[in-house]
């Protein structure tokens, strides 16, 4: 068998995936350097601090808008900014690399506008879940919307164990594995809440993949009315 000379050993990643990626591992690479002292000089030791104590999602500060009915700027930022930081470089690393790897299959399957929506609908709503159902006063890294986009990917795989006629359930294996892992890590090391935010985002991403999927809602409509 022979192959073009031009083709590419691997298919390229998806434009908007390769530029959040960057994103993330520029603010990464940025923060672990001042923190080996590489970079910035003796104050960029506490540069991590400082961003997660500006941008990392509060859930001092959630509480104290609900309280007050007040939502300022500099606090609804926190929605959004905290996928952008996390508490180590192994830790944001390990989200960036299932981002590339859940970003690339449910980009090419549903295009860049779902894969926007599902990483900040996932971050959003992550957050609410965090902010409402946790005491936990923080809440970083992009775990939760990277669970959004395995809740994308699970939606696709449903649908297509669906149509070769296997049993759906083995769609949520993944997802399964993960909490699993993540209960074990809790139980040996200890841990937060983050959780909550994780399952939110996996609902989301697959809600959103459920109405972005192309014949992903006709699908469970006819599977409903079978039943």
């Amino acid at each position: 068998m022979t192959h073009p000379h031009n083709e590419a050993p691997v298919n390229p990643l998806p434009p908007v995936v390769v530029a959040l990626f960057l994103v993330l591992a520029g603010i990464e690479l940025t923060l672990w350097l001042g923190t080996q002292g590489l970079v910035g000089g003796p104050g960029a030791v506490g540069w991590r601090t400082g961003a997660i104590e500006t941008y990392g999602f509060s859930g001092v500060a959630f509480d104290w808008m609900l309280d007050n009915g007040l939502w300022p700027t500099e606090h609804l930022v926190r929605f959004v900014s905290y996928p952008f930081l996390h508490a180590s470089f192994s830790h944001g690393l390990f989200a960036m690399v299932i981002l590339l790897a859940m970003g690339k299959i449910v980009t090419e399957a549903m295009g860049a506008l779902t894969f926007v929506l599902i990483f900040f609908l996932s971050t959003i709503v992550g957050a609410l879940a965090f902010g409402l159902l946790t005491d936990d006063p923080w809440l970083i890294g992009a775990f939760p919307p990277v669970y959004g986009l395995i809740g994308g990917f699970t939606l696709l795989l449903w649908m297509r164990l669906g149509v070769e006629g296997a049993p759906q359930i083995r769609a949520f294996t993944l997802i399964g594995l993960l909490l699993l892992v993540q209960l074990v890590f809790g139980v040996l090391f200890g841990g937060g809440n983050d959780w909550v935010a994780d399952i939110a985002g996996f609902v989301v991403g697959f809600a959103v993949a459920l109405l972005r999927a192309p014949g992903g809602m006709a699908r469970v409509l006819e599977r409903i009315r079978r039943r």
